[in-house]
């Protein structure tokens, strides 16, 4: 029953999606590092507010202020460069399983809107991406059909989940491997070079006492 309940917990932690809000400078870059795995949907909320020093408090945005979303995946490569408005969303699919950067800053310039934002941010991944009334109304499921499609996803989604951990349990072990073969041999460099060098410290002192006739 623990062990159900860990495994649980993990997998939980995996799929639910993620919100938060931080505060940046209007020409200040935001970065988040999200570890996705291949073929998985993400789907982005995110909301912006500007400080009033009037009130003292976060207000929605002016006119014209929006957000930049930039999106790398493991290989630096760009899957999403866009600018939106103040409020919105982004969806975008990872072809490669790892560490995917999400990047975003206002478009706003200094001169014109100087201030503090607040930037409300909900992350999902995985079938908690999915709006599932909207597939329910699209494809007509009944309560069942839909309850079954959701079990579905949740399980394709936890087997995606799997393939990654063995994908960086094996990343690591590689890593692991190469890494003592390193220190190994650099262990064998270090050993030769102390031998290299106290024979080479022996022939000098020999030489010297045969110099000085010491021997």
């Amino acid at each position: 029953m623990a062990l159900t309940t860990f495994l649980f917990a993990i997998f939980s932690l995996f799929l639910t999606s993620s919100a938060l809000y931080f505060h940046i400078g209007e020409t200040e870059r935001k970065c988040f590092i999200e570890e996705i795995p291949d073929e998985t949907m993400v789907v982005g909320n995110y909301k912006v507010e500007i400080f009033d020093s009037n009130i003292n408090d976060f207000v929605p945005t002016v006119y014209g202020l929006g957000m930049h979303v930039d999106i790398r995946d493991p290989d630096d490569k760009v899957i999403l460069s866009r600018t939106y408005a103040a409020e919105g969303r982004f969806t975008f699919t990872s072809h490669t399983a790892g560490e995917h950067i999400i990047c975003l800053n206002s478009n706003s310039t200094a001169w014109l809107y100087a201030g503090q934002l607040r930037v409300h941010l909900d992350i999902s991944v995985g079938e908690h991406a999915v709006d599932y009334s909207q597939v329910q109304a699209k494809d007509k499921l009944s309560e069942l059909q839909l309850r079954i499609r959701q079990l579905l996803d949740q399980v394709e989604q936890i087997t995606k989940e799997q393939n990654y951990q063995r994908y960086r349990e094996e990343r690591f072990r590689q890593t692991s491997e190469s890494t003592n073969q390193r220190v190994l041999w650099w262990s064998i460099a270090q050993t030769l070079i102390l031998l290299l060098t106290g024979f080479w410290q022996m022939q000098h002192l020999k030489s010297f006492f045969q110099a000085k006739k010491l021997v």
